[in-house]
């Protein structure tokens, strides 16, 4: 199958200079002058990634079938959003520390994301619920290129979902400030303004997001070759390698590993990008 090679240098680097063209070797289709560019493929794209890892430029190869895509499923925590919510709700409880040593070791994939996410909630019980407003409000920090990504997407009528093993009290926020049509996620028990220290069952983690992604496409007349998704955590990994694009966005090593799209400079606009989108094109 054909394929398109992708640089992407990270925002305002302007990084793909003649030194990279020169390793590069043929001419760039320009998507952004210095910023991102695309090429005919390598003939050995593995060598070439390791020639261009001195530069702050994420070096992906794309298939040119099926390019741009009509659904955007995204994770929240570290995705979306800089922070981890369970930390910061952590934080806040006072175990912060406790809470963002599980949460470390199951975005590693050391332990089992459902265990690790009842062990960190049983720890906050008692934790007034008007905090999380006020965390939204004042700890919440989107990540670089966000909106512009659900925009460009929905522009061009792609369906977005946020998908989340977060909770569903901070997710439906952040989904409506960054434009997406719908999100998915965990239930916080609240009882009489309070944490209880329990989450809904089931648990959503990663069959839950494969499941999503199965779903999503279904209802909205595609398949999961027509997705593109997007993750940093080992939950992830089961919908990255499902759909026609996973990209690991800043990822755990461990996800890095199992999905071939990986962007470790960029920001959120990358996966437009990778798509074949024009900066002009961005909404």
């Amino acid at each position: 199958m054909a394929s398109v090679l992708v640089l992407i240098a990270a925002p305002g680097s302007n990084a793909i200079n003649d030194t990279v063209l020169g390793v590069v070797g043929t001419p760039p289709h320009w998507l952004s002058k210095g910023e991102a560019a695309e090429f005919a493929a390598p003939d050995d794209f593995e060598r070439l990634r390791q020639a261009l890892a001195q530069f702050p430029i994420d070096v992906n190869l794309v298939s040119k079938s099926n390019r741009r895509k009509g659904l955007l499923i995204a994770d929240m925590d570290s995705t979306m959003i800089r922070q981890e919510c369970i930390d910061e709700l952590g934080i806040v409880a006072g175990v912060g520390d406790q809470i963002k040593a599980i949460t470390a070791r199951a975005m590693r994939g050391d332990i089992d994301f459902a265990d690790a996410l009842r062990e960190r909630i049983g720890l906050m019980a008692g934790l007034d619920a008007r905090v999380i407003d006020t965390i939204v409000r004042e700890r919440i920090t989107y990540m670089p290129g966000g909106k512009t990504l659900v925009a460009t997407m929905r522009a061009n009528r792609a369906y977005t979902a946020l998908v989340s093993g977060g909770f569903r009290q901070f997710t439906s926020k952040v989904a409506a400030s960054l434009g997406f049509h719908t999100s998915e996620a965990n239930e916080l028990i609240i009882e009489s303004g309070k944490l209880t220290g329990k989450v809904a069952e089931p648990v959503l983690g990663k069959e839950a997001k494969l499941a999503a992604l199965k779903h999503l496409s279904l209802v909205n007349g595609l398949t999961a070759a027509d997705a593109i998704t997007v993750g940093d955590g080992a939950n992830d990994i089961p919908m990255l390698q499902a759909a026609g694009m996973g990209v690991a966005l800043h990822a755990k090593p461990k996800v890095q590993e199992a999905v071939a799209l990986r962007i470790n400079h960029g920001d959120l606009t990358a996966l437009l990008y990778l798509q074949g989108y024009a900066k002009a094109e961005f909404i």
